[in-house]
Parts: structure tokens; C-alpha cells; sequence
């Protein structure tokens, strides 16, 4: 797969394979392809040459909302709403019990943070979550990704903003999801990526 953007090659090349159930590092320097990647198999672009299957299917087959079903991301800066936060977690699954938020946030290592809130679930975030610090909002998406349950997560440097206790928390919630669903893991950090099954290296938007 190649993929370029406004006349400027991003992507050279590229094959990758994740197996089922699996978890599959990538690491690279800023500006390798990384994010470009995750985004891809979102398909907020389409490659120029070559094609991404999710479960065996092209993913330009697959109308969005049964793609969105089976894929969900996280990216370094998570977008919130101005809303509450039980509402920011509800856009990944409207029917989503309290019970369900609840189990989302742990794994997110963030219900407690919001239960310290004066409305708990129910506080309201600023336009774009600036009401939160970036650790907080990234937990956040965690949590809504959880709550998605996709069989494919994409996380993209998913606890650049977190320090260690937190950080150990999520690779703890994701280890025990392995084999349930299939992971791949953009970061820089070696803590995040001891979690991988197996790594790759991007550079100059090349896989080795």
C-alpha cells in the first residue's frame, strides 16, 4: 500500500498484517507515517495503490457505518464536546448502561477522577474537553473506545499524556482484553509497546 497527500508520498510500500486477537506495535519518529497509517485503516483517506481488508474485506467495500462497527481509534488528542461527560461516552454506544460507563472508566482509569466531580458523570465539558487536562481527555477517549467494543482498536500514541501508574493501569486493561479483540499500538514509549505480541519500525513512511 502507497499513500500519498497533497502531491507528497507519505506512505511507500507498506505491508502489514494483524492477526487476530493479536496486539502489533509500531514505532517510529514524528513525521514517519504513523498516524497517517492509523487513519488509513479509518479510511479517512483511500491508498493510491494497493489495498487495506479488515476481516477479509476491503474496507472500500464496507459502507461506514458497518466500517465504524468494527473499528474504533484513539489518537493522541482526544476531541471532546461541549457536553456532559456521560454524553461524550455515550456517542460510542447510545444504549450504553451506567453500569457499562462505569466498567469503561475503570478500564480507562478514569472513574474515579470523575466521580470526584461535583456532578460526576453528569459535569460538562468545555468546547473541545479544554476544561481537562490532556491526560484526562485521553483517558476519556480510552474509555468511549472501550465502550465501543470494535474487534480492531487503534490506538495512536494511546498514554503520551499519562504518567506511569495510569499508563500501567490501561496496559493492564488492555492485556486482559487480549485475544478478544485485535490491537495495534502506535507509541514511542518501550513501557506502552512491551505490551505488543510483535513490532514494527516506520521510517520515511517505509515498514521494517
Amino acid at each position: 500500500m502507497s499513500f500519498s497527500y497533497e502531491g507528497e508520498r507519505v506512505l511507500s510500500d507498506v505491508s502489514l498484517e494483524l492477526p487476530r486477537g493479536s496486539v502489533v506495535g509500531v514505532v517510529g519518529k514524528s513525521g514517519s507515517g504513523k498516524s497517517t497509517l492509523c487513519r488509513l485503516l479509518m479510511r479517512f483517506w483511500d491508498p493510491d495503490r494497493g489495498s487495506i481488508l479488515v476481516s477479509g474485506e476491503r474496507i472500500d467495500s464496507l459502507d461506514t457505518g458497518c466500517l465504524r462497527s468494527l473499528e474504533a481509534l484513539v489518537e493522541q488528542d482526544t476531541q471532546l464536546f461541549h457536553d456532559s461527560i456521560r454524553d461524550n461516552l455515550l456517542i460510542a454506544r447510545p444504549d450504553a448502561t451506567q453500569e457499562e460507563l462505569e466498567e469503561a472508566c475503570r478500564a480507562a482509569s478514569v472513574h474515579d477522577f470523575v466521580t470526584s466531580l461535583p456532578q460526576g458523570y453528569d459535569s460538562m465539558v468545555g468546547e473541545l474537553g479544554d476544561t481537562l487536562s490532556g491526560g484526562e481527555r485521553q483517558r476519556l477517549g480510552l474509555a468511549r473506545a472501550f465502550l465501543h467494543d470494535a474487534p480492531l482498536l487503534i490506538l495512536d500514541e494511546p498514554t503520551s499524556n499519562l504518567d506511569s501508574l495510569n499508563e500501567g493501569t490501561i496496559l493492564r486493561s488492555l492485556d486482559r482484553q487480549r485475544g478478544k479483540r485485535t490491537v495495534l499500538l502506535v507509541s514511542h514509549r518501550a513501557s506502552t509497546m512491551s505490551l505488543a505480541d510483535a513490532s514494527f519500525s516506520m521510517d520515511d513512511g517505509r515498514v521494517s
